[in-house]
Formats: C-alpha cells, structure tokens, sequence
C-alpha cells in the first residue's frame, strides 16, 4: 500500500506557456501505478487545451472551476469528481473571480500534449 500525504509533498510553482498564468503544485510521480498531483489555480487562471494518452481523474478539494472539452463546459465545486477520457481535448481551471484546486491522478506513463495554438 502507498499512502501518498499531499501535504508533505514539496510544492513548486509552475509558470508554462500550457497555463494562462502560474500554479502551485504538488506532486508523487511513483515508477508504477498512479501519478498524484494537487494542482492550485490561482483566480481566473486555467490550463490550455490538452489531451492525455489515458483517462485522468480529477478530485476538485477547493474553490470554483471549470471542466471543459471544445463541446461543453461546466462549473464544478468541491467533492465533483471528473473524469475526462484519454485523447479528449479539454482544460480545466479557476471561474473568474475564484481560486480553484483539484487532485488530479493519471496513470503512470501517461502522455500530456498541450495544444498551443488553442485557449
């Protein structure tokens, strides 16, 4: 059994062209099973479209968010789980106005590609 504390886990600030402005992370990246992270959107800010090579899981733990995909968005609160099917465009991030976070798992050896031409 792996118990993974997030609030032990180091916390690095992420500032990438892949997000409208900086985040906070935490994260456990195991050499197998699942990759843990505790992403932190700061008010309004959200990734860009991406895809993943499997299904990620999101957890919302604070704030007000955003899931969307190019067909649909939707607002989502703490407790919402989503889980967004590998090799489906989407982003995810803060309403305007609100903080946001969420535990985000995706399988170990997953891919991510950001689409840097779209917002």
């Amino acid at each position: 059994m792996d118990v993974v504390r997030t609030n032990e886990l180091s916390e690095e600030t992420i500032d990438s062209p892949s997000f409208t402005g900086p985040v906070r992370m935490r994260s456990h990246r195991p050499e197998e099973g699942w990759n843990v992270g505790v992403v932190h959107f700061p008010d309004g800010v959200r990734n860009r479209f991406h895809t993943h090579s499997s299904d990620q899981i999101l957890i919302v733990t604070s704030g007000e968010g955003v899931v969307a995909t190019k067909e649909e968005e939707v607002r989502v609160g703490p407790g919402d789980v989503i889980v967004s099917p590998g090799d489906v465009p989407h982003w995810h991030g803060a309403v305007p106005g609100h903080e946001f976070a969420h535990i985000t798992l995706l399988r170990v050896g997953t891919t991510t590609v950001f689409d840097e031409e779209s917002s």
